[in-house]
């Protein structure tokens, strides 16, 4: 058995930052199943929010991440990140992030400022349209550098270890995590007190997705048997825009592309926005998303179009230098032709529920970032706020969580006992179950639904967990199929929180209830495991 005074699963933003501040009053681990810059932290484009221009204001912010979240923000959630966001960048910046600048026509420099959906302000700083992956790479340095901090990589947690699973008289509470050596197939056994949460989102539990391999919804599915509480999983934003083409996989184009003027066109290129929204382009997430979800099955045509060719070529380039080289490897020259596009899985607004602290229900487990659900988010993300909820609670998980008292109480923990199983015969079986989930998820549970749907993809995946918990406990453990086993706990828990709330609110539009029920405003989906 290992033992650390803090465990961190995940790599992305949230988790390399906890455990910087972490490994300054004690031992830290970082667990991660692929490399430590595998996260989906590396695949955002667009930026970061947050006031820092004279011409903005907390309460702008505010007001706008509300608007967005279609009256199911937490009040509390959004002004706490808006306020701190701030000093949370300043701190990303003197760890040595460069944000960039342009020049005033008078010589003095100050920070870009990127405009997206629904912000009334430009307010989104950025390292040209690969933000994300420049953040990962100067956290991931200070992380590998620092002689506090144990790296383990390929390695996939598989489960909370509980004292009420340990049969202990007291209360139930996180003390450690069991967790698979990918290169020696062993399970490891980790002692701690504190175990943070930190694995990102769950795009790939849909057929199309703007995100990585990794996205299984690892930390939604181990809270979730561990008996912590989940909220708002019916809360699944789909990107508008995810590059149509058949060498293309999961490639996001930013909302920054219409921040800077990108119209979107049917097939003849005619502007179809203006009719949907007064913000057109600009529009919250879930407005562009369905309206291009609409225009599809009109028209019937595979993708829509993001035009960007009026802008001059130079300044494309500069601005989006990721999008415009993939695209020209493509043989796409965004400068000349607009981009194919269509509506993939991006963000999953709900998850762990937490407090402000990050603390989840079940004592000694923490939830951040895109795992976690402050109720920031409310019904629908305001674009980039994501990275900024991040390292902000981060940064507050840390402070509560060296604070706590310390626990002397030794609790000897059962080293993993697989029983009879043997290896896994047939990868086949793995792959087609995972393939199922994700297309039933896309084809009943995706941008527009139906109660018929959600009913039947229910009674599908209810089958499919006894399957693949059967096949859980005859095989040694693998990580695919232990993404496999998130995977379908993921999917479930995204149908019934779907099928409980019975209106259209945000990212949840169902024809069987098109309109928000105003007494459900504020009205959080909540599921515990009994």
């Amino acid at each position: 058995m290992r033992e650390f005074d803090y465990v961190v699963v995940g790599s992305g933003i949230a988790g390399l930052s906890f455990a910087l501040k972490a490994a300054e009053k004690g031992s830290v681990a970082i667990v991660t199943k692929r490399g430590l810059v595998d996260s989906n932290t590396a695949w955002a484009q667009g930026g970061v929010a947050c006031v820092v221009s004279d011409e903005d204001s907390f309460e702008l912010h505010i007001r706008d991440t509300l608007e967005a979240g279609a009256g199911l923000c937490h009040e509390d959630a959004v002004r706490t990140v808006v306020t701190e966001g701030p000093e949370r960048i300043r701190e990303l910046i003197a760890w040595g992030l460069h944000f960039d600048e342009r020049e005033h026509p008078d010589g003095h420099t100050e920070l870009d400022l990127g405009k997206e959906g629904g912000h009334s302000k430009r307010r989104v700083l950025h390292v040209q349209d690969a933000t994300g992956r420049r953040i990962e790479d100067v956290l991931a340095a200070r992380v590998r550098a620092h002689a506090g901090i144990t790296i383990l990589e390929r390695h996939m947690a598989v489960d909370c270890i509980t004292t009420g699973k340990l049969g202990y008289a007291m209360e139930n509470r996180c003390v450690g995590l069991y967790v698979l050596n990918e290169d020696t197939g062993e399970v490891e056994t980790i002692r701690t007190d504190v175990t943070v949460l930190a694995t990102g989102g769950c795009g790939k539990v849909y057929l199309y997705t703007t995100n990585p391999d990794i996205a299984t919804g690892d930390g939604v599915a181990m809270a979730w048997r561990a008996g912590a509480t989940i909220a708002n999983m019916e809360f699944v934003q789909f990107h508008p825009t995810c590059l149509y083409h058949p060498q293309a996989k999961s490639f996001l184009v930013t909302e920054a592309v219409r921040g800077e003027g990108g119209i979107l066109r049917d097939a003849k290129g005619r502007r179809f926005m203006e009719h949907a929204h007064p913000l057109k382009e600009l529009a919250p997430r879930d407005i562009v998303a369905r309206a291009i979800d609409a225009e599809m099955k009109r028209s019937g045509s595979k993708c829509v179009y993001l035009d960007i060719t009026h802008q001059p070529a130079e300044f494309v380039r500069n601005r989006f230098p990721t999008i415009y080289e993939t695209c020209l490897g493509l043989g796409l020259d965004i400068t000349r032709e607009p981009i194919p596009v269509v509506p993939a899985a991006h963000y999953q607004c709900g998850g762990v529920k937490t407090d402000l602290n990050g603390e989840s229900s079940l004592r000694g487990l923490y939830v951040i970032g895109e795992a976690g659900c402050t109720g920031l988010h409310g019904a629908n993300r305001l674009a980039s706020n994501s990275l900024l909820e991040a390292v902000v609670l981060a940064h507050r998980a840390f402070e509560k969580s060296s604070r706590r008292p310390q626990d002397r109480t030794p609790i000897p923990l059962p080293e993993w006992r697989a029983g009879e199983v043997q290896d896994v015969d047939e990868l086949v079986v793995i792959y087609h179950n995972w393939d199922e989930i994700r297309r039933l998820m896309w084809d009943y549970v995706g941008i527009v639904r139906t109660e018929k749907r959600l009913q039947r993809a229910a009674a599908r995946l209810r089958n499919l967990q006894a399957e693949i918990q059967d096949f859980y406990w005859n095989f040694n453990v693998t990580t695919d199929l232990l993404e496999l086993r998130n995977l379908v706990t993921v999917a479930a828990l995204i149908v019934d929180c779907a099928i409980s709330r019975r209106e259209s609110r945000g990212l949840h539009f169902t024809l069987d209830y098109p309109e928000p029920d105003d007494r459900k405003a504020r009205h959080d989906t909540t599921f515990r495991r009994t």
